[in-house]
């Protein structure tokens, strides 16, 4: 069960070079793994929100139509972010299990083949999504709005590459335990974006696609700064050599074992924001997709920490599987949701006690006006949804870095196709709640799908620890 991992294996260096203090972070304390790991990302996760909030904030300068529009687009752009954090994770997952292992050569080969893959998904991705746009947002419901819609989303497709590459070079970052440059390139990225979001929108005269050129470009700069660390000045642990590249179906099998699921995991996420969409409608009009999305952004920053303690979960979870050492793995997931439930307890407190002052701020422009009541209510609903989370988040992310991606993919599907609109249909419909019961539907299916996943999650670990050794997918030098 505590097998000692291969010694003879060539970790690439002393251990106490820039390269490899990840590294020993995350073969060491898992309890102190999680500290370090994740307060970095949950700054940069939470200045990243900041910016989404921000974006709202100058998107509805331009009125109620705008934040729908925008509504509309979240979840064709959570699908990039989706394919594009999904083969994160693998291959991310891939890397630190490889490292766990001590095989530095298994880990550059995963990081090669995953920014491959990455190209083959952006030319995929973004060619018919832009060339489709108009007929997409008329199926999806636009209505009046389908031609802001279309304005913003498509330049978000043309921008794909920088998405994908942002999300995956990241991931790579984060895999080695360097999550303190993977900060540096996210908090640069958010913090341009706050900047140009006037300047785009209002400045330039762009309007709600000025708001994507500003994320577009700031996304850019980001990619290039780790363009320049993983490529230029190459003092990562992991490195790239692209010469005589040829496939490997070990390691495309070993990515796409957490990286398919993960993210399908998250384009049920997308799915489900389209449905709920649809069941908005169904019982008001764009006004209520506009309290939807706005107050979902805010909520975005509310589960922002989960976000950076699950980041680390997967790296530290990854690491202790391939060095079978599996109650480091038990400690990490404990250890983390004892800490998101008392980080999203606050930020639930605190959101209901603020909610009208955040209503406000969304709704200053006579257009959005009439939604800041609705907006409010919502908020104040939405933050019983902070705590449950943590439960489901950090225990699919235990999941993907054990390389049990379908586990967290099952959980997952539980969770948003099955229980939150059957629940949110159930309280709007059944019980004649109208809009506020679908947030109460969200809440609830949410909560429940969030448990069954934590209940899966101990279950299977407490399983391994008692049975032994088990085989760990890593394909080594595959």
């Amino acid at each position: 069960m505590n097998a000692n991992p291969p010694e003879n294996a060539n970790l690439g260096g002393s251990g106490t070079g820039p390269k490899n203090k990840g590294v020993d972070i995350l073969l060491g304390d898992p309890k102190k793994a999680i500290i370090k790991l994740a307060i970095p990302m949950m700054v940069a996760m939470s200045v990243q929100t900041v910016y989404q909030l921000v974006d709202t904030y100058w998107v509805a300068g331009l009125g109620a139509d705008a934040l729908a529009a925008m509504g509309f687009v979240f979840p064709f752009f959570f699908i990039s972010m989706a394919l594009s954090n999904g083969l994160g994770i693998g291959g991310g997952a891939a890397i630190s299990r490889r490292i766990g292992a001590r095989d530095k050569e298994g880990a550059d080969n995963v990081a090669v083949h995953t920014m491959i893959m990455m190209l083959i998904l952006v030319l995929a991705f973004s060619i018919p999504f832009y060339i489709f746009a108009p007929e997409i947002f008329t199926l999806a419901g636009a209505g009046k709005t389908t031609g802001l819609a279309v304005a913003y989303a498509r330049v978000i497709f043309l921008g794909s590459i920088v998405v994908f590459f942002t999300n995956v070079a990241n991931s790579i970052i984060r895999a080695e335990g360097d999550s303190k440059r993977a900060m540096k390139a996210m908090v640069l990225g958010a913090g341009l974006n706050i900047i140009l979001d006037p300047i785009f929108i209002y400045t330039l005269g762009l309007g709600i696609a000025g708001a994507a050129w500003a994320t577009v470009l700031s996304l850019a700069v980001s990619s290039l700064l780790m363009f320049n660390w993983l490529f230029f000045r190459k003092d990562t642990y992991v490195s790239f050599d692209f010469r005589d590249f040829s496939f490997k179906k070990g390691i495309v099998k070993d990515i796409f074992r957490v990286g398919v699921p993960a993210s399908v995991q998250q384009l049920t996420m997308s799915l489900t924001m389209i449905i709920m969409n649809l069941l908005i409608i169904a019982v008001s009009d764009t006004d209520g997709v506009a309290v939807y999305s706005t107050g979902w952004r805010v909520a975005t920053i509310a589960i922002s920490p989960l976000m950076g303690i699950a980041t680390a979960v997967v790296s530290i979870t990854g690491a202790s599987f391939g060095a079978r050492v599996f109650e480091k793995a038990e400690t990490a997931l404990s250890y983390s949701i004892k800490l998101g439930l008392l980080i999203e307890t606050g930020l639930g407190i605190l959101t209901f006690a603020f909610a009208p002052q955040i209503a406000a701020v969304f709704t200053q422009a006579d257009t959005a006006a009439h939604i800041a009541e609705d907006l409010e209510i919502f908020l104040r609903i939405l933050c019983i949804f902070y705590p449950t989370v943590a439960f489901g988040m950090l225990s699919s992310s235990f999941f993907q870095g054990a390389g049990k991606g379908i586990n967290a993919l099952i959980a997952t599907i539980l969770r948003t196709i099955i229980m939150t609109p059957l629940f949110a249909a159930l309280f709007a419909f059944t019980f004649n709640m109208g809009e506020n019961g679908i947030w109460w539907g969200l809440i609830v299916g949410n909560g429940i799908g969030a448990m069954i996943t934590f209940v899966w999650a101990r279950t299977f670990l407490n399983t391994t620890i008692n049975s032994g050794p088990i085989r760990i997918a890593v394909e080594h030098g595959a």
